[in-house]
Protein backbone atom coordinates (compact mmCIF):
# COMPACT_ATOMS: atom_id res chain seq x y z
CA UNK A 1 0.00 0.00 0.00
CA UNK A 2 1.33 3.48 -0.92
CA UNK A 3 2.05 6.17 1.73
CA UNK A 4 -0.91 8.26 0.59
CA UNK A 5 -3.24 5.29 0.87
CA UNK A 6 -1.82 4.43 4.30
CA UNK A 7 -2.35 8.02 5.43
CA UNK A 8 -5.92 7.98 4.14
CA UNK A 9 -6.53 4.66 5.91
CA UNK A 10 -5.16 5.96 9.21
CA UNK A 11 -7.28 9.14 8.87
CA UNK A 12 -10.44 7.14 8.24
CA UNK A 13 -9.78 4.92 11.25
CA UNK A 14 -9.06 7.95 13.42
CA UNK A 15 -12.24 9.74 12.44
CA UNK A 16 -14.31 6.59 12.63
CA UNK A 17 -13.23 5.89 16.20
CA UNK A 18 -13.52 9.49 17.31
CA UNK A 19 -16.92 9.49 18.97
CA UNK A 20 -18.01 6.03 19.96
CA UNK A 21 -17.01 4.55 16.55
CA UNK A 22 -19.46 6.75 14.54
CA UNK A 23 -18.52 8.87 11.53
CA UNK A 24 -19.65 12.48 11.56
CA UNK A 25 -22.01 12.74 8.58
CA UNK A 26 -22.95 16.40 8.50
CA UNK A 27 -23.53 18.01 5.09
CA UNK A 28 -20.13 18.82 3.60
CA UNK A 29 -21.75 21.15 1.08
CA UNK A 30 -23.57 23.11 3.77
CA UNK A 31 -20.53 23.31 6.03
CA UNK A 32 -18.30 24.50 3.18
CA UNK A 33 -20.75 27.19 2.06
CA UNK A 34 -21.36 28.36 5.62
CA UNK A 35 -17.63 28.43 6.41
CA UNK A 36 -16.80 30.51 3.31
CA UNK A 37 -19.75 32.83 3.92
CA UNK A 38 -18.67 33.24 7.53
CA UNK A 39 -15.13 34.07 6.44
CA UNK A 40 -16.43 36.59 3.89
CA UNK A 41 -18.69 38.13 6.50
CA UNK A 42 -15.77 38.49 8.92
CA UNK A 43 -13.63 40.08 6.19
CA UNK A 44 -16.44 42.48 5.23
CA UNK A 45 -16.95 43.46 8.87
CA UNK A 46 -13.22 44.06 9.25
CA UNK A 47 -13.15 46.09 6.05
CA UNK A 48 -16.12 48.17 7.15
CA UNK A 49 -14.62 48.86 10.54
CA UNK A 50 -11.31 49.86 8.93
CA UNK A 51 -13.01 52.19 6.44
CA UNK A 52 -15.11 53.72 9.24
CA UNK A 53 -12.05 54.31 11.39
CA UNK A 54 -9.85 55.74 8.61
CA UNK A 55 -12.61 57.90 7.09
CA UNK A 56 -13.70 59.19 10.49
CA UNK A 57 -10.17 60.21 11.37
CA UNK A 58 -9.73 61.84 7.96
CA UNK A 59 -12.95 63.85 8.25
CA UNK A 60 -12.02 65.08 11.71
CA UNK A 61 -8.56 65.98 10.46
CA UNK A 62 -10.15 68.05 7.67
CA UNK A 63 -12.30 69.89 10.22
CA UNK A 64 -9.20 70.62 12.29
CA UNK A 65 -7.40 71.91 9.19
CA UNK A 66 -10.33 74.20 8.30
CA UNK A 67 -10.42 75.58 11.85
CA UNK A 68 -6.65 76.15 11.73
CA UNK A 69 -6.99 77.96 8.38
CA UNK A 70 -9.75 80.18 9.76
CA UNK A 71 -7.69 80.92 12.85
CA UNK A 72 -4.69 81.90 10.70
CA UNK A 73 -6.86 84.09 8.43
CA UNK A 74 -8.52 85.69 11.44
CA UNK A 75 -5.10 86.44 12.95
CA UNK A 76 -4.16 88.26 9.75
CA UNK A 77 -7.26 90.47 10.10
CA UNK A 78 -6.48 91.51 13.66
CA UNK A 79 -6.15 95.29 13.65
CA UNK A 80 -7.85 95.53 10.25
CA UNK A 81 -11.41 94.96 11.43
CA UNK A 82 -12.93 95.18 14.85
CA UNK A 83 -13.16 92.12 17.06
CA UNK A 84 -16.98 92.17 16.86
CA UNK A 85 -16.95 92.22 13.08
CA UNK A 86 -14.26 89.53 12.97
CA UNK A 87 -16.20 87.31 15.40
CA UNK A 88 -19.39 87.75 13.37
CA UNK A 89 -17.63 86.76 10.17
CA UNK A 90 -16.07 83.69 11.79
CA UNK A 91 -19.42 82.54 13.25
CA UNK A 92 -21.35 82.87 9.98
CA UNK A 93 -21.16 79.11 9.29
CA UNK A 94 -22.30 77.93 12.71
CA UNK A 95 -18.95 78.19 14.48
CA UNK A 96 -18.81 79.27 18.12
CA UNK A 97 -16.23 82.10 18.40
CA UNK A 98 -14.54 83.48 21.51
CA UNK A 99 -11.95 86.31 21.13
CA UNK A 100 -10.12 87.33 24.31
CA UNK A 101 -8.13 90.58 24.10
CA UNK A 102 -4.94 91.22 26.04
CA UNK A 103 -6.74 93.93 28.07
CA UNK A 104 -9.26 91.37 29.40
CA UNK A 105 -12.09 92.04 26.97
CA UNK A 106 -13.91 89.15 25.32
CA UNK A 107 -16.14 88.84 22.27
CA UNK A 108 -18.49 85.89 21.89
CA UNK A 109 -20.32 85.14 18.64
CA UNK A 110 -22.27 82.30 17.08
CA UNK A 111 -23.97 79.43 18.89
CA UNK A 112 -22.71 78.37 22.26
CA UNK A 113 -21.07 74.97 22.70
CA UNK A 114 -24.23 73.71 24.43
CA UNK A 115 -26.33 74.77 21.44
CA UNK A 116 -23.89 73.05 19.10
CA UNK A 117 -24.09 69.89 21.21
CA UNK A 118 -27.91 69.91 21.09
CA UNK A 119 -27.97 70.54 17.33
CA UNK A 120 -29.87 73.17 15.30
CA UNK A 121 -33.41 74.16 16.18
CA UNK A 122 -35.62 73.64 13.08
CA UNK A 123 -37.87 76.53 14.11
CA UNK A 124 -34.95 78.94 14.21
CA UNK A 125 -33.50 78.05 10.79
CA UNK A 126 -33.80 80.84 8.16
CA UNK A 127 -35.83 80.14 5.01
CA UNK A 128 -34.14 79.10 1.80
CA UNK A 129 -32.69 81.94 -0.34
CA UNK A 130 -29.95 83.41 1.80
CA UNK A 131 -28.97 84.28 5.32
CA UNK A 132 -31.10 87.45 5.27
CA UNK A 133 -34.30 85.46 5.16
CA UNK A 134 -35.80 87.14 2.06
CA UNK A 135 -33.25 86.25 -0.57
CA UNK A 136 -31.53 89.64 -0.43
CA UNK A 137 -27.78 89.74 -0.52
CA UNK A 138 -25.87 90.23 2.68
CA UNK A 139 -24.49 93.63 3.64
CA UNK A 140 -21.26 94.56 1.91
CA UNK A 141 -19.87 97.16 4.31
CA UNK A 142 -17.03 94.90 5.38
CA UNK A 143 -13.67 95.30 3.70
CA UNK A 144 -12.79 92.97 0.89
CA UNK A 145 -11.14 89.79 2.08
CA UNK A 146 -7.52 89.18 1.47
CA UNK A 147 -6.02 86.05 -0.01
CA UNK A 148 -5.67 84.58 3.50
CA UNK A 149 -9.29 85.15 4.45
CA UNK A 150 -11.01 81.82 5.33
CA UNK A 151 -14.14 80.57 3.69
CA UNK A 152 -16.13 81.63 6.72
CA UNK A 153 -14.98 85.24 6.28
CA UNK A 154 -16.23 85.23 2.66
CA UNK A 155 -19.79 84.69 3.84
CA UNK A 156 -21.27 88.15 4.38
CA UNK A 157 -24.25 87.19 6.47
CA UNK A 158 -25.23 89.64 9.16
CA UNK A 159 -23.57 88.83 12.48
CA UNK A 160 -25.77 87.26 15.11
CA UNK A 161 -25.42 86.59 18.82
CA UNK A 162 -22.36 88.78 19.10
CA UNK A 163 -21.62 89.67 22.73
CA UNK A 164 -18.87 92.01 23.98
CA UNK A 165 -17.86 91.89 27.61
CA UNK A 166 -15.65 94.99 27.35
CA UNK A 167 -15.61 98.05 25.12
CA UNK A 168 -14.07 97.20 21.78
CA UNK A 169 -12.26 99.90 19.86
CA UNK A 170 -11.25 99.74 16.29
CA UNK A 171 -7.68 98.64 16.08
CA UNK A 172 -5.17 101.38 15.52
CA UNK A 173 -3.21 101.47 12.35
CA UNK A 174 -0.12 100.52 14.30
CA UNK A 175 -1.59 97.10 15.09
CA UNK A 176 -2.49 95.49 11.76
CA UNK A 177 -2.18 91.74 11.41
CA UNK A 178 -0.94 89.04 13.79
CA UNK A 179 0.27 85.47 13.65
CA UNK A 180 -0.67 82.31 15.48
CA UNK A 181 2.00 81.45 17.99
CA UNK A 182 0.44 78.31 19.57
CA UNK A 183 -2.59 76.13 19.01
CA UNK A 184 -4.27 73.28 20.85
CA UNK A 185 -7.10 70.94 19.87
CA UNK A 186 -9.71 69.73 22.37
CA UNK A 187 -11.73 66.72 21.14
CA UNK A 188 -12.81 65.31 24.51
CA UNK A 189 -16.46 65.91 23.59
CA UNK A 190 -17.63 63.44 20.94
CA UNK A 191 -19.90 66.06 19.26
CA UNK A 192 -17.61 69.10 19.45
CA UNK A 193 -14.14 70.08 18.26
CA UNK A 194 -12.44 73.11 19.84
CA UNK A 195 -9.34 74.94 18.51
CA UNK A 196 -7.66 77.35 20.91
CA UNK A 197 -5.06 79.63 19.26
CA UNK A 198 -2.75 82.13 20.97
CA UNK A 199 -1.89 85.11 18.72
CA UNK A 200 1.26 87.15 18.59
CA UNK A 201 -0.50 90.29 19.90
CA UNK A 202 -1.51 88.47 23.11
CA UNK A 203 -5.09 87.71 22.02
CA UNK A 204 -6.65 84.27 22.32
CA UNK A 205 -8.99 82.92 19.64
CA UNK A 206 -11.23 79.93 20.48
CA UNK A 207 -13.22 78.28 17.67
CA UNK A 208 -15.72 75.49 18.42
CA UNK A 209 -17.56 73.57 15.71
CA UNK A 210 -20.03 70.70 15.57
CA UNK A 211 -18.74 67.28 14.37
CA UNK A 212 -22.15 65.64 14.06
CA UNK A 213 -21.78 65.80 10.27
CA UNK A 214 -18.91 63.31 10.56
CA UNK A 215 -21.10 60.85 12.45
CA UNK A 216 -23.92 61.33 9.94
CA UNK A 217 -21.54 60.65 7.08
CA UNK A 218 -20.21 57.55 8.83
CA UNK A 219 -23.75 56.35 9.54
CA UNK A 220 -24.70 56.74 5.88
CA UNK A 221 -21.53 54.90 4.93
CA UNK A 222 -22.38 52.09 7.35
CA UNK A 223 -25.82 51.72 5.84
CA UNK A 224 -24.42 51.62 2.33
CA UNK A 225 -21.75 49.09 3.29
CA UNK A 226 -24.27 46.89 5.14
CA UNK A 227 -26.61 46.84 2.14
CA UNK A 228 -23.74 46.21 -0.26
CA UNK A 229 -22.30 43.47 2.01
CA UNK A 230 -25.67 41.75 2.28
CA UNK A 231 -26.11 41.80 -1.50
CA UNK A 232 -22.54 40.56 -1.93
CA UNK A 233 -23.09 37.69 0.54
CA UNK A 234 -26.30 36.65 -1.21
CA UNK A 235 -24.54 36.58 -4.59
CA UNK A 236 -21.54 34.82 -3.05
CA UNK A 237 -23.82 32.21 -1.44
CA UNK A 238 -25.42 31.39 -4.80
CA UNK A 239 -22.04 31.16 -6.50
CA UNK A 240 -20.63 29.01 -3.68
CA UNK A 241 -23.54 26.59 -3.88
CA UNK A 242 -22.90 26.07 -7.58
CA UNK A 243 -19.13 25.78 -7.19
CA UNK A 244 -19.31 23.42 -4.20
CA UNK A 245 -21.93 21.25 -5.90
CA UNK A 246 -19.69 20.89 -8.93
CA UNK A 247 -16.63 20.26 -6.76
CA UNK A 248 -18.38 17.50 -4.78
CA UNK A 249 -19.79 15.73 -7.83
CA UNK A 250 -17.09 12.98 -7.58
CA UNK A 251 -18.50 12.05 -4.16
CA UNK A 252 -21.92 11.46 -5.76
CA UNK A 253 -20.19 9.23 -8.31
CA UNK A 254 -18.53 7.28 -5.50
CA UNK A 255 -21.89 6.89 -3.73
CA UNK A 256 -23.60 5.55 -6.86
CA UNK A 257 -20.73 3.12 -7.48
CA UNK A 258 -20.83 1.87 -3.89
CA UNK A 259 -24.55 1.17 -4.21
CA UNK A 260 -24.00 -0.71 -7.48
CA UNK A 261 -21.30 -2.81 -5.86
CA UNK A 262 -23.58 -3.49 -2.91
CA UNK A 263 -26.22 -4.66 -5.41
CA UNK A 264 -23.90 -7.35 -6.79
CA UNK A 265 -21.71 -5.64 -9.41
CA UNK A 266 -18.46 -6.41 -7.60
CA UNK A 267 -16.16 -5.85 -10.61
CA UNK A 268 -16.64 -2.08 -10.91
CA UNK A 269 -13.95 0.34 -9.67
CA UNK A 270 -13.51 4.14 -9.45
CA UNK A 271 -9.95 4.31 -10.92
CA UNK A 272 -9.31 8.05 -10.24
CA UNK A 273 -7.51 10.05 -12.95
CA UNK A 274 -5.56 12.09 -10.38
CA UNK A 275 -4.88 9.86 -7.37
CA UNK A 276 -2.84 12.46 -5.46
CA UNK A 277 -5.75 14.81 -4.78
CA UNK A 278 -7.96 14.50 -1.70
CA UNK A 279 -10.82 12.85 -3.58
CA UNK A 280 -8.32 10.83 -5.63
CA UNK A 281 -6.75 9.37 -2.49
CA UNK A 282 -10.21 8.54 -1.14
CA UNK A 283 -11.21 6.82 -4.42
CA UNK A 284 -7.99 4.85 -4.55
CA UNK A 285 -8.41 3.73 -0.92
CA UNK A 286 -11.98 2.71 -1.81
CA UNK A 287 -10.75 0.60 -4.74
CA UNK A 288 -8.06 -1.04 -2.61
CA UNK A 289 -10.65 -1.84 0.08
CA UNK A 290 -12.87 -3.50 -2.53
CA UNK A 291 -9.93 -5.54 -3.84
CA UNK A 292 -9.10 -6.74 -0.33
CA UNK A 293 -12.74 -7.60 0.35
CA UNK A 294 -12.99 -9.65 -2.85
CA UNK A 295 -9.74 -11.45 -2.04
CA UNK A 296 -10.99 -12.21 1.46
CA UNK A 297 -14.29 -13.49 0.05
CA UNK A 298 -12.45 -15.84 -2.35
CA UNK A 299 -10.22 -17.12 0.43
CA UNK A 300 -13.26 -17.60 2.66
CA UNK A 301 -15.11 -19.55 -0.02
CA UNK A 302 -12.09 -21.81 -0.59
CA UNK A 303 -11.65 -22.34 3.14
CA UNK A 304 -15.38 -23.02 3.49
CA UNK A 305 -15.24 -25.68 0.77
CA UNK A 306 -12.25 -27.35 2.46
CA UNK A 307 -14.00 -27.14 5.79
CA UNK A 308 -17.11 -28.76 4.35
CA UNK A 309 -15.08 -31.69 3.07
CA UNK A 310 -13.34 -32.08 6.39
CA UNK A 311 -16.68 -31.76 8.18
CA UNK A 312 -18.19 -34.51 6.05
CA UNK A 313 -15.30 -36.81 6.89
CA UNK A 314 -15.52 -35.87 10.54
CA UNK A 315 -19.26 -36.47 10.59
CA UNK A 316 -18.76 -39.99 9.29
CA UNK A 317 -16.17 -40.70 11.96
CA UNK A 318 -18.30 -38.95 14.55
CA UNK A 319 -21.31 -41.08 13.64
CA UNK A 320 -19.41 -44.24 14.43
CA UNK A 321 -18.02 -42.78 17.63
CA UNK A 322 -21.46 -41.57 18.68
CA UNK A 323 -22.95 -45.02 18.38
CA UNK A 324 -20.28 -46.41 20.69
CA UNK A 325 -20.64 -43.43 22.99
CA UNK A 326 -24.40 -43.82 23.20
CA UNK A 327 -24.01 -47.33 24.54
CA UNK A 328 -21.48 -46.15 27.11
CA UNK A 329 -23.59 -43.14 28.07
CA UNK A 330 -26.65 -45.24 28.56
CA UNK A 331 -24.81 -47.46 30.98
CA UNK A 332 -23.28 -44.41 32.67
CA UNK A 333 -26.68 -42.74 32.91
CA UNK A 334 -28.16 -45.74 34.62
CA UNK A 335 -25.28 -45.81 37.08
CA UNK A 336 -25.50 -42.04 37.62
CA UNK A 337 -29.25 -42.18 38.20
CA UNK A 338 -28.79 -44.82 40.86
CA UNK A 339 -26.08 -42.74 42.47
CA UNK A 340 -28.29 -39.62 42.42
CA UNK A 341 -31.11 -41.50 44.09
CA UNK A 342 -28.75 -42.69 46.80
CA UNK A 343 -27.29 -39.20 47.30
CA UNK A 344 -30.73 -37.63 47.46
CA UNK A 345 -31.83 -40.10 50.09
CA UNK A 346 -28.62 -39.43 52.02
CA UNK A 347 -29.08 -35.64 51.74
CA UNK A 348 -32.68 -35.87 52.92
CA UNK A 349 -31.62 -38.03 55.82
CA UNK A 350 -28.82 -35.62 56.71
CA UNK A 351 -31.15 -32.62 56.47
CA UNK A 352 -33.70 -34.36 58.69
CA UNK A 353 -30.95 -35.14 61.14
CA UNK A 354 -29.78 -31.51 61.16
CA UNK A 355 -33.34 -30.28 61.70
CA UNK A 356 -33.81 -32.73 64.54
CA UNK A 357 -30.48 -31.73 66.11
CA UNK A 358 -31.32 -28.03 65.82
CA UNK A 359 -34.80 -28.59 67.25
CA UNK A 360 -33.34 -30.62 70.09
CA UNK A 361 -30.75 -27.90 70.73
CA UNK A 362 -33.45 -25.23 70.86
CA UNK A 363 -35.59 -27.33 73.17
CA UNK A 364 -32.65 -27.95 75.48
CA UNK A 365 -31.68 -24.27 75.43
CA UNK A 366 -35.26 -23.24 76.10
CA UNK A 367 -35.63 -25.72 78.96
CA UNK A 368 -32.26 -24.65 80.40
CA UNK A 369 -33.13 -20.96 80.16
CA UNK A 370 -36.56 -21.55 81.65
CA UNK A 371 -35.15 -23.61 84.55
CA UNK A 372 -32.45 -21.04 85.19
CA UNK A 373 -34.82 -18.08 85.21
CA UNK A 374 -37.60 -19.80 87.18
CA UNK A 375 -35.23 -21.15 89.84
CA UNK A 376 -34.87 -17.80 91.64
CA UNK A 377 -38.59 -16.94 92.02
CA UNK A 378 -39.50 -20.56 92.84
CA UNK A 379 -36.77 -20.72 95.47
CA UNK A 380 -38.05 -17.45 96.94
CA UNK A 381 -41.60 -18.77 97.08
CA UNK A 382 -40.45 -22.05 98.70
CA UNK A 383 -38.48 -20.27 101.36
CA UNK A 384 -41.35 -17.93 102.17
CA UNK A 385 -43.85 -20.81 102.20
CA UNK A 386 -41.64 -22.91 104.50
CA UNK A 387 -41.34 -19.98 106.87
CA UNK A 388 -45.10 -19.44 106.87
CA UNK A 389 -45.79 -23.14 107.53
CA UNK A 390 -43.05 -24.16 109.97
CA UNK A 391 -42.17 -21.00 111.89
CA UNK A 392 -44.21 -18.91 114.25
CA UNK A 393 -44.40 -15.54 112.57
CA UNK A 394 -46.21 -12.43 113.80
CA UNK A 395 -49.00 -11.03 111.64
CA UNK A 396 -46.78 -8.30 110.15
CA UNK A 397 -44.10 -10.79 109.14
CA UNK A 398 -46.72 -13.19 107.79
CA UNK A 399 -48.13 -10.39 105.61
CA UNK A 400 -44.64 -9.49 104.40
CA UNK A 401 -43.93 -13.10 103.48
CA UNK A 402 -47.27 -13.41 101.72
CA UNK A 403 -46.54 -10.28 99.68
CA UNK A 404 -43.12 -11.73 98.80
CA UNK A 405 -44.76 -14.95 97.63
CA UNK A 406 -47.23 -13.00 95.49
CA UNK A 407 -44.43 -10.87 94.01
CA UNK A 408 -42.26 -13.89 93.16
CA UNK A 409 -45.25 -15.73 91.71
CA UNK A 410 -45.96 -12.73 89.50
CA UNK A 411 -42.34 -12.63 88.41
CA UNK A 412 -42.44 -16.34 87.57
CA UNK A 413 -45.68 -15.82 85.65
CA UNK A 414 -44.14 -13.00 83.60
CA UNK A 415 -41.12 -15.17 82.83
CA UNK A 416 -43.38 -17.97 81.64
CA UNK A 417 -45.40 -15.55 79.47
CA UNK A 418 -42.25 -14.08 77.94
CA UNK A 419 -40.84 -17.53 77.19
CA UNK A 420 -44.09 -18.63 75.59
CA UNK A 421 -44.06 -15.46 73.44
CA UNK A 422 -40.46 -16.14 72.39
CA UNK A 423 -41.50 -19.67 71.38
CA UNK A 424 -44.34 -18.23 69.31
CA UNK A 425 -41.95 -15.78 67.66
CA UNK A 426 -39.68 -18.68 66.71
CA UNK A 427 -42.61 -20.55 65.17
CA UNK A 428 -44.02 -17.45 63.45
CA UNK A 429 -46.18 -15.00 65.38
CA UNK A 430 -49.71 -14.42 64.07
CA UNK A 431 -50.53 -10.68 63.94
CA UNK A 432 -53.94 -9.01 63.82
CA UNK A 433 -52.89 -6.43 61.22
CA UNK A 434 -54.88 -3.30 60.45
CA UNK A 435 -54.07 0.38 59.76
CA UNK A 436 -52.76 1.80 63.05
CA UNK A 437 -51.91 5.36 64.06
CA UNK A 438 -48.53 5.25 65.80
CA UNK A 439 -49.32 8.57 67.47
CA UNK A 440 -52.33 7.00 69.19
CA UNK A 441 -50.21 4.00 70.25
CA UNK A 442 -47.54 6.33 71.70
CA UNK A 443 -50.10 8.50 73.54
CA UNK A 444 -51.89 5.44 75.02
CA UNK A 445 -48.65 3.83 76.20
CA UNK A 446 -47.40 7.14 77.64
CA UNK A 447 -50.60 7.50 79.65
CA UNK A 448 -50.27 3.92 80.94
CA UNK A 449 -46.64 4.48 81.95
CA UNK A 450 -47.54 7.69 83.82
CA UNK A 451 -50.13 5.72 85.80
CA UNK A 452 -47.72 2.86 86.55
CA UNK A 453 -44.73 5.13 87.31
CA UNK A 454 -45.98 8.47 88.64
CA UNK A 455 -42.44 9.65 89.38
CA UNK A 456 -41.13 8.87 85.88
CA UNK A 457 -40.39 11.97 83.76
CA UNK A 458 -41.66 10.89 80.34
CA UNK A 459 -41.35 13.28 77.39
CA UNK A 460 -43.26 12.58 74.20
CA UNK A 461 -42.56 14.30 70.84
CA UNK A 462 -45.03 13.05 68.25
CA UNK A 463 -45.91 15.98 65.95
CA UNK A 464 -46.63 13.88 62.88
CA UNK A 465 -49.60 11.59 62.21
CA UNK A 466 -47.98 8.37 60.95
CA UNK A 467 -49.94 5.22 60.09
CA UNK A 468 -48.58 1.71 59.74
CA UNK A 469 -50.08 -1.66 58.93
CA UNK A 470 -49.68 -3.65 62.13
CA UNK A 471 -51.03 -5.10 65.34
CA UNK A 472 -51.65 -2.25 67.82
CA UNK A 473 -51.34 -4.48 70.91
CA UNK A 474 -47.98 -5.93 69.80
CA UNK A 475 -46.67 -2.47 68.83
CA UNK A 476 -47.74 -1.19 72.24
CA UNK A 477 -45.90 -4.12 73.82
CA UNK A 478 -42.69 -3.14 71.95
CA UNK A 479 -42.97 0.45 73.19
CA UNK A 480 -43.79 -0.75 76.73
CA UNK A 481 -40.70 -2.97 76.81
CA UNK A 482 -38.49 -0.07 75.64
CA UNK A 483 -39.97 2.40 78.16
CA UNK A 484 -39.79 -0.15 81.02
CA UNK A 485 -36.15 -0.81 80.17
CA UNK A 486 -35.39 2.94 80.11
CA UNK A 487 -37.28 3.42 83.40
CA UNK A 488 -35.20 0.70 85.11
CA UNK A 489 -31.97 2.21 83.76
CA UNK A 490 -32.87 5.65 85.21
CA UNK A 491 -34.01 4.40 88.62
CA UNK A 492 -37.68 4.90 87.81
CA UNK A 493 -37.36 8.70 87.54
CA UNK A 494 -36.19 9.37 83.97
CA UNK A 495 -36.06 11.46 82.03
CA UNK A 496 -37.18 9.19 79.16
CA UNK A 497 -37.83 10.75 75.71
CA UNK A 498 -40.09 9.17 73.08
CA UNK A 499 -39.80 10.73 69.59
CA UNK A 500 -41.95 9.84 66.56
CA UNK A 501 -41.06 11.10 63.07
CA UNK A 502 -41.04 10.03 59.43
CA UNK A 503 -37.87 8.89 57.68
CA UNK A 504 -36.06 11.11 55.18
CA UNK A 505 -37.74 9.47 52.17
CA UNK A 506 -41.16 9.39 53.85
CA UNK A 507 -41.52 5.60 53.37
CA UNK A 508 -40.96 4.55 56.99
CA UNK A 509 -41.95 5.59 60.52
CA UNK A 510 -39.12 6.20 62.97
CA UNK A 511 -39.77 5.78 66.73
CA UNK A 512 -36.94 6.51 69.20
CA UNK A 513 -36.78 5.91 72.97
CA UNK A 514 -33.84 7.60 74.71
CA UNK A 515 -32.76 7.93 78.37
CA UNK A 516 -29.83 9.37 80.30
CA UNK A 517 -28.97 6.19 82.21
CA UNK A 518 -25.58 4.42 82.21
CA UNK A 519 -26.02 3.50 78.54
CA UNK A 520 -24.98 0.42 76.59
CA UNK A 521 -21.34 -0.18 75.60
CA UNK A 522 -20.72 -0.24 71.86
CA UNK A 523 -19.60 -3.89 72.04
CA UNK A 524 -22.90 -4.96 73.68
CA UNK A 525 -25.37 -3.01 71.50
CA UNK A 526 -26.12 -6.11 69.44
CA UNK A 527 -25.63 -8.71 72.20
CA UNK A 528 -28.40 -7.26 74.37
CA UNK A 529 -30.93 -8.55 71.82
CA UNK A 530 -29.93 -12.16 72.59
CA UNK A 531 -32.12 -14.14 74.96
CA UNK A 532 -31.58 -13.86 78.71
CA UNK A 533 -28.70 -11.35 78.34
CA UNK A 534 -28.49 -8.84 81.17
CA UNK A 535 -25.61 -6.44 81.53
CA UNK A 536 -23.90 -5.92 84.88
CA UNK A 537 -24.52 -2.20 84.62
CA UNK A 538 -28.28 -2.82 84.42
CA UNK A 539 -28.19 -4.90 87.60
CA UNK A 540 -26.22 -2.24 89.40
CA UNK A 541 -28.55 0.50 88.23
CA UNK A 542 -31.72 -1.36 89.14
CA UNK A 543 -30.36 -2.30 92.51
CA UNK A 544 -30.46 -6.02 91.78
CA UNK A 545 -34.00 -5.95 90.31
CA UNK A 546 -33.01 -6.40 86.71
CA UNK A 547 -35.37 -7.59 84.01
CA UNK A 548 -35.68 -11.11 82.71
CA UNK A 549 -33.44 -10.49 79.71
CA UNK A 550 -36.30 -11.26 77.29
CA UNK A 551 -37.85 -7.83 76.83
CA UNK A 552 -35.50 -6.61 74.10
CA UNK A 553 -35.43 -9.93 72.15
CA UNK A 554 -39.25 -9.99 72.24
CA UNK A 555 -39.41 -6.37 71.06
CA UNK A 556 -37.06 -7.06 68.15
CA UNK A 557 -38.96 -10.21 67.21
CA UNK A 558 -42.26 -8.28 67.09
CA UNK A 559 -40.63 -5.49 65.04
CA UNK A 560 -39.27 -7.95 62.48
CA UNK A 561 -42.64 -9.72 62.32
CA UNK A 562 -44.04 -6.34 61.18
CA UNK A 563 -41.34 -6.01 58.51
CA UNK A 564 -39.38 -3.47 60.58
CA UNK A 565 -36.23 -3.41 62.72
CA UNK A 566 -35.20 -2.50 66.27
CA UNK A 567 -31.64 -1.32 66.88
CA UNK A 568 -29.57 0.21 69.67
CA UNK A 569 -27.94 3.38 68.29
CA UNK A 570 -25.14 5.69 69.37
CA UNK A 571 -26.59 8.13 71.97
CA UNK A 572 -26.74 11.82 71.12
CA UNK A 573 -25.42 12.74 74.61
CA UNK A 574 -22.38 11.46 76.54
CA UNK A 575 -24.69 9.33 78.76
CA UNK A 576 -27.73 7.24 78.13
CA UNK A 577 -29.04 4.74 75.60
CA UNK A 578 -31.02 5.25 72.39
CA UNK A 579 -33.25 2.61 70.78
CA UNK A 580 -34.78 3.13 67.32
CA UNK A 581 -37.82 1.25 65.98
CA UNK A 582 -38.34 1.48 62.20
CA UNK A 583 -41.60 0.34 60.59
CA UNK A 584 -42.84 0.60 56.99
CA UNK A 585 -45.62 3.17 56.62
CA UNK A 586 -49.09 2.34 55.31
CA UNK A 587 -49.05 4.50 52.13
CA UNK A 588 -52.07 5.29 49.93
CA UNK A 589 -52.64 2.89 47.00
CA UNK A 590 -51.67 5.51 44.41
CA UNK A 591 -48.32 6.31 46.02
CA UNK A 592 -45.22 5.35 43.98
CA UNK A 593 -43.38 2.24 45.13
CA UNK A 594 -39.64 2.57 45.78
CA UNK A 595 -37.73 -0.72 45.34
CA UNK A 596 -34.46 -0.71 47.30
CA UNK A 597 -31.28 -1.43 45.37
CA UNK A 598 -30.04 -4.98 45.57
Amino acid sequence: MSPDAAEASRGSRTHGAGRGGGLRTGSLRTRTVLAVLGLLAVLLVGLGLTVQLVLGERLRAQIEERLADRAAAAAALIGTVSNDDLAARLSAQGVSVLIESPDGGAVVAGPTPDELRRGPDPAALPPLGGPGGDGAPAPTDAPAPTDDTPAAADDTAAPTDTTSTAPTDTASPAQTGATVTASSIDSSDARLLTLRSELSDGSTLTLTTDTSGVEQTLAQLRGIMLAASAAFLVVAAGALVLVVRRSLRPLDTMTALARDIGGGDRGRRLRPSRPRTEIGRTARAFDEMLDEIEGAERAAREAEAAAREAAATAREAEGAAQQAELVARRAEADSHASELVARRAEAESHASELVAVEAERRVRAFVSDAAHELRTPVAGMRAAADTLVRASVDPAGRERLAVHVVREAGRAGRLIDDMLLMARLDEGLTLARRPVSLREVVDAEAERQRIRHPQLELRVHAPAELRVDGDPERLGQVLANLVDNASRMTGGRGPVTVTLAASADGRAAHLEVADDGPGVPAADRERIFDRLVRLDASRATAGGAAGSGLGLPIARGIARAHGGELRCLEPLTPRGARFALTLPRALPPDSPTIVPAG
